[in-house]
């Protein structure tokens, strides 16, 4: 069967991202802003009244592989401390999210060759994300690296409470490109997360062996390794 769809793994697969979610500065910046909200928490109050409600939240999903939503977490805790607005909660939760984000945030940067692979792409395949993640990230990262308009649908964890390798993503994504496994290739750099998870449904993988990901699971190969973005583009003619 012809090939149509391409699902991409985002994170390691074609953006570099580093994040260092235990930085003090993360929760001191947080708790001087929340003082302007009239909410006045010590910095490690922040950090571990988020971590409680993160970890309440995992456990509300029931779930194989639950994700959490930050906005959420947010807004419980703004809930928790008095701030009765909706509105207010709503707004001011998007905000602490993506602050939370950006102090945590190192390095946002495409590998090298990922635009001009995916241009040559989008001329023949239809291009869908499929990526464990966060709207309120996710969105304006893939804005400010230049892939705004590359991918159709873009299928979002966080949306759905659950994360790869549950199977009901790609089935998703699948649903709404109106195509079989067999019509696709999935291109990821975890193989647990993404490889594992692809070929759970039949689907033909390519491993990006990028810095980040897990390299190995038990009795999983995939169907083409790249080394760069540009074995993407071989790769897919090996596997055609």
């Amino acid at each position: 069967m012809a090939i149509h769809g391409i699902l991409f793994d985002l994170y390691g697969t074609l953006i570099d991202i580093r994040t260092d979610e235990s930085r003090e500065d993360i929760y001191r910046t947080i708790a001087h802003f929340l003082t302007y909200h009239g909410v006045y928490m010590h910095r490690w109050a922040v950090r571990d009244r988020y971590h409680e409600i993160l970890k309440q939240q995992k456990g509300e999903r029931q779930e194989e592989y639950p994700e959490i939503d930050v906005e959420v977490i947010w807004n419980r805790l703004l809930l928790q401390e008095g701030v009765k607005s909706r509105t207010t909660r709503q707004k001011l939760s998007t905000i602490l999210a993506q602050m939370y984000r950006a102090v945590s945030r190192k390095r946002l940067r495409l590998y090298p060759g990922v635009k001009r692979v995916l241009d040559e792409l989008r001329l023949t395949y239809h291009l869908a994300l499929v990526s464990d993640a966060q709207p309120c990230y996710i969105l304006p990262e893939i804005k400010a690296v230049g892939l705004e308009g590359c991918f159709d649908p873009i299928i979002i964890s966080a949306h759905y409470g659950f994360r790869k390798p549950d199977g009901r993503l790609i089935e998703k994504a699948l649903n709404l490109m109106k195509l079989k496994p067999a019509e696709v290739i999935y291109v990821g750099n975890d193989m647990y997360r993404d490889i594992h998870g692809a070929q759970r449904f039949g689907i033909k993988t390519i491993f990006i062996d990028s810095n980040q990901g897990e390299k190995f699971y038990e009795n999983v190969s995939p169907d083409y390794v790249a080394h760069h973005s540009g074995d993407i583009l071989t790769g897919l003619k090996a596997l055609l």
